[in-house]
């Protein structure tokens, strides 16, 4: 009476092992027992939201994976908190990306390992000043009140090389204030910021609100003309584009810097996993470009641009083959 259940339990277990062997070495919930944590930016920027059509097509298209979006300070932090682990795909600037591979800037000495699924679309850096506070120029920031941005991301590494391009020191010769976004907005609606600085796809929300909000009190300044020294300094990429008036509802077009921005994971993330996030940015971009205009500003023919941040080997074989 109990050697027959015995052997049909040694049977089942048998049985399993051999189908377990059959199966691939990375299956469904094998990474990080299925989750997967997308590492965004500011609750009012492009990243968080564009982060959160990306992590619901994950979820609901790619069997056996949960994705999440989390809000965070942006570029720096994202890298970081993707190297530790702590998140398994990362927004970034594509400047402050190449900043992590190549060991220098905000990681100096300790290159990290990133590689990219796709570069997207292109940030623009926006400089807003409150039109009565008597800066008409780059050079009249000295000395005013200025946000750029969160700690570490991508806007502060920016801004700090801005300034220093126009032959400004960030930390000495302006009050150098680095708040997230939201604060930013907060403060220049309180009169307690003078201008602020912010890299972000077009229309980003919370600039488009702080703009609509009080007609005539703000204004976007131009930039293009620090290209050439910056261009000197950290090389091709930084380019420059017009910032359309319809983005925020401006009178005029504000020339202005761009940098791409990328999407990063691990170079230790599974090949296949790696194809299947590439593949699902194109196989159902149609959803990201409900999430926010930005999501259609991509192609497969742009997206494998991603030099000097080498591809990972699944996203190129993406590329490669479809």
């Amino acid at each position: 009476m109990i050697r027959r259940p015995l052997r049909l339990v040694a049977a089942l277990l048998l049985a399993a092992v051999v189908a377990g062997c059959a199966q691939p070495k990375v299956g469904p919930q094998e990474w990080h027992g299925g989750r997967i944590f997308l590492a965004t930016g500011n609750t009012t920027g492009v990243y968080y939201q564009l982060g959160g059509g990306y992590a619901d097509v994950i979820s609901r298209h790619l069997p056996g994976y949960e994705a999440r979006a989390e809000p965070t300070g942006a570029s720096v932090e994202n890298i970081n908190r993707l190297a530790s682990g702590d998140m398994d795909v990362a927004f970034s600037l594509a400047d402050t990306a190449a900043d992590a591979v190549a060991g220098r800037g905000a990681f100096d000495g300790q290159p990290q390992p990133v590689r990219a699924l796709a570069r997207i679309y292109s940030n623009y850096t926006h400089l807003i000043v409150r039109t009565n506070g008597k800066i008409d120029n780059f050079a009249e920031l000295r000395g005013k009140r200025v946000s750029t941005g969160s700690p570490k991301s991508g806007t502060d590494i920016i801004a700090g090389r801005l300034l220093t391009a126009a032959g400004i020191d960030p930390d000495r010769d302006i009050q150098r204030l680095t708040l997230s976004l939201p604060e930013t907005v907060k403060r220049m609606r309180a009169g307690t910021v003078d201008a602020m600085f912010f890299s972000g796809g077009l229309p980003t929300p919370g600039i488009k609100d702080l703009l609509s909000s009080a007609p005539g009190t703000f204004r976007l300044l131009p930039l293009a003309e620090l290209i050439e020294p910056l261009a000197a300094r950290y090389g091709t990429v930084y380019t420059t584009a017009s910032l359309p008036g319809e983005a925020y509802g401006t009178p005029t077009a504000t020339p202005t810097i761009t940098v791409a921005n990328v999407i990063l994971v691990r170079a230790d993330l599974p090949e296949q996993l790696a194809y299947d996030l590439t593949r699902l940015l194109f196989a159902y971009q149609g959803e990201l470009i409900k999430v926010h205009p930005e999501g259609a500003n991509f192609t497969r023919g742009s997206a494998s641009g991603t030099d000097p941040i080498p591809l990972h080997p699944g996203a190129g074989r993406y590329y490669r083959t479809g």
